[in-house]
């Protein structure tokens, strides 16, 4: 059965700085990771953070610049980053257009979750 997770450009919710609707939940879903949809406005950047999940950005459409440990760093549709596990990051939008990407993230305990419930499911 095919389960399609629509994006809701409607409802995003405002988090970090931009506008962004979150995989999860999605009960149909067993992922070891979690995930974003994110959308930055034309001339804002999203809010300074660091964390101890692993984590990658694709740039789905437009150009900004990522910003890791304070090095500047051209982020154009196309482009993967990976994030290194606690930096302080950020996006900047100087441009006069949304910039859209994708954010995923993950973890260990987030991998043995996974794991549990994938054992649990194939018994």
């Amino acid at each position: 059965m095919i389960d399609i997770h629509r994006l809701d450009r409607e409802h995003l919710e405002r988090a970090y700085g931009l506008d962004g609707q979150r995989l999860m939940p999605w009960p149909a879903l067993n992922a070891p990771f979690e995930g974003a949809w994110c959308v930055l406005r034309a001339g804002t950047e999203s809010t300074a953070h660091a964390h101890h999940e692993h984590e990658i950005f694709i740039a789905l459409s437009g150009a900004a610049e990522v910003v890791i440990d304070e090095e500047r760093h051209p982020f154009v549709a196309g482009d993967i980053v990976r994030l290194p596990v606690g930096s302080t990051h950020r996006v900047v939008n100087n441009g006069s257009a949304d910039f859209e990407y994708y954010g995923i993230w993950w973890d260990g305990e987030m991998s043995a979750k996974f794991l549990a419930r994938h054992v649990e499911h194939v018994r």
